[in-house]
Order: structure tokens, then sequence, then C-alpha cells
């Protein structure tokens, strides 16, 4: 990214220009259900829609943000990662990966990748750091791992260990395009003691409507989404030592202590788990 304000305005400007405000997208409702400004009412109408249809989805959102802050305190805090790759960034909120490294171990370098016009050309707010660390953005797609490292390789130093996000993002990926190949070509290139975070929405027979809430965006958002099973999702970390307490509900995983009760389950559970 330029420091040169006239370019970096003109970059934003190019990238608004690619924005598609006639159909709802995901990155920007999700901004919507976190309480953030960058969204469109078209984005608001199919959130409040998706919201009757299960009125708990708002909670993933938060469920999922929570789960990313205490995953990344414990891998800088307890593991000592100082780098991390954040791969389905989405658009910038409180406490990003950066944010919650960096305020553990502020020599920590984040890379994030995205291909969404709305959050590249809100790109600038993720490069704000601590003077130790570094941040960097790249303009790629989750299915271009060559690519994606290649850029990364810039920040990060793949001789040492790194910790790959991936938030909320594998859903977009259909099984006809080796979802399981993907996270696995990631993690193969990546060196022993590095970590898999990874979230993803559930079906099961215990929430229908979860279900029900997919399939009204398949039919009317963008980008599609592929619903799987726990046991699906489990697949992701084949090859992996899973920490405790495996692939749980994001509320459950590792929760700060509240009044000595378990956390309400929501759908989108995740995991986090380390390369031998």
């Amino acid at each position: 990214m330029t420091d040169n304000p006239t370019v970096t305005n003109d970059v934003a400007a190019s990238l608004r220009a690619r924005v598609d405000t006639r159909r709802s997208h995901t990155a920007r409702i999700w901004n919507y259900w976190l309480g953030g400004r960058d969204h469109y009412e078209v984005d608001r109408a199919a959130g409040d829609r998706i919201r009757q249809l299960h009125p708990g989805i708002g909670e993933y959102a938060r469920a999922d943000r929570l789960f990313l802050g205490r995953a990344v305190r414990h891998l800088a805090g307890e593991v000592g990662i100082r780098q991390f790759l954040d791969i389905g960034t989405g658009l910038p909120t409180a406490d990003n990966t950066h944010e919650v490294a960096q305020s553990v171990a502020p020599d920590s370098r984040t890379v994030y990748v995205d291909n969404d016009p709305l959050v590249l050309a809100h790109a600038r707010a993720l490069l704000t750091g601590t003077p130790e660390g570094r941040t960097d953005f790249l303009d790629e797609d989750l299915r271009n791992v060559d690519a994606i490292l290649r850029h990364a390789a810039g920040t990060l130093d793949f001789g040492k260990p790194v910790a790959l996000m991936l938030l909320g993002v594998v859903i977009f990926i259909g099984d006809d395009e080796d979802p399981y190949g993907l996270v696995r070509g990631l993690m193969d290139r990546l060196p022993s003691g590095s970590h898999l975070v990874l979230s993803h929405t559930i079906t099961s027979p215990a929430m229908p409507d979860v279900d029900e809430a997919v399939r009204f965006w398949n039919e009317h958002g963008t980008p599609r989404l592929t619903q799987r099973t726990r046991e699906d999702v489990t697949r992701f970390f084949d090859g992996l030592d899973l920490l405790e307490p495996g692939l749980v509900s994001c509320s459950r995983w590792r929760p700060e202590e509240v009044g000595g009760t378990e956390p309400e389950e929501v759908a989108m559970f995740g995991g986090v788990a380390r390369k031998a």
C-alpha cells in the first residue's frame, strides 16, 4: 500500500466502484451484525430476514470474533507465535488479528488476505499497528495458495511457525473445489509448530433453522455458502494435533469464566490445531 494519499484515494475509489450494492454480501452482513457501519440497505434487509429465520444468527458473528481473540491471545501469549496469516479477513471491526497479537507481543507480524473490494478499500485501517510489528494486506483468493504464500513471504518468515487463520471462510469453498486440499496445501507449506485456527457454521438436525437461513442466503446473497456437518469440519484438522477442547461451538472454546456457567452453544464451531 502506498503512503501517497492521492494514489490511495484513487485506489479506494476504484475498489468501491467494483462493489455491487444491488445484492447483499456476506462480509457486509457480518459487519452489520457486529455493529459496524460498512453495509448497505440490501445487506441490512437480508441480515434482518436471516435473523427472522434464525434469531440467534447474530450471535455467531460475535462468538466467532471472540473466538478469534481468545485463539490469538493463546497463540501469541502461551505458544509464542509471532506470525499470523489471516485469510478471509472481512471488514475491519474491533480486535482485529494484528491488534490482538500486538497487544500481547508488539513485534507480531500479520498478513491479511481478502478479495472483496469493500474490504480492500478499508485495508489501510488494518495496516496501523505497533512500530515493532508489521502488517500487510493482499488482494487474493483462498483458492490461489501459491500466490498467497509467494506474496506473504515478503512479510512473514516461513522458516518460523505461522498461525493460519481461516475464520468463516472455507464455507465459501464448494465441495467440488477440494476445500480440504486447499487447507492441507497451505498447512503443508508451513513449518512445524505452525497452527491452524478455523471456524465454520455446521448443519445439524438439532438446528434446522440454520439450514433454512443458509437456503435463503444462497437464493439472495453472494457468495454461495456450503454447509457441513461437525464431522466434515473436523476433517480440516486431519494430520494436526487438535488443542483442547477440540472442535466446539466458538462460544465454548476456552471461554472466560463467567459465573461458572457454560456459554450458550452456537452453530459456528471452531478449533485450533498444531502441526507437529
